[in-house]
């Protein structure tokens, strides 16, 4: 597999995760890692999604807010490999940051009309009663990392957001 070092650029990696529709968000409490499946947002170097407003995810969150996102997808058939290394062309991106429940109503509203246009463009904006009953938690990243695989070629990405 030819490698190269991290090129430092958020570009590619902020079109997939904007692109894909499902990420897998990793937390932890002690020695027990949580990671769970869930459709999401993206923009400017931050994540938002929605869910109840009790729950595991919430209450491992509130004792460890540090968590990782990551968003991945294979885009060629697994090879023959007879005496080479297995390989499938993919892309993935790995974010680090850390989360907080959007307690404003304002910025609440903002984040689920965004995420409700990312899946449905030109959809209406959510009705208050719905963004007073729905939890919004946003990411903010500091750190993301990506890899992109085509033709047994790697190209890795890094980039750390200014705080």
């Amino acid at each position: 597999m030819e490698e190269q070092g991290f090129l430092e650029s958020r570009y590619e990696m902020e079109r997939l995760l904007q692109e894909e529709r499902v990420g897998y968000l990793g937390l932890s409490l002690g020695e027990k890692p949580y990671v769970v499946p869930l459709n999401y947002h993206y923009s400017e170097g931050r994540i938002w999604f929605h869910c109840g407003f009790r729950g595991k995810k919430l209450d491992i969150l509130k004792r460890n807010p540090q968590v990782c996102f990551t968003v991945a997808r294979q885009t060629g058939q697994v090879r023959e490999h007879a005496g080479d290394p297995c390989h499938v062309d993919s892309d993935s991106v790995i974010c680090y940051g850390r989360a907080n429940v959007v307690e404003d109503m304002g910025e609440r509203e903002v984040a689920l009309n965004s995420f409700n246009r990312s899946f449905r463009p030109g959809a209406a904006d959510v009705a208050l009663e719905r963004v007073k009953n729905c939890c919004v938690v946003e990411i903010t990243i500091s750190e993301m990392t990506g890899r992109e695989e085509r033709e047994r070629k790697r190209t890795c990405w890094h980039y750390s957001f200014k705080e």
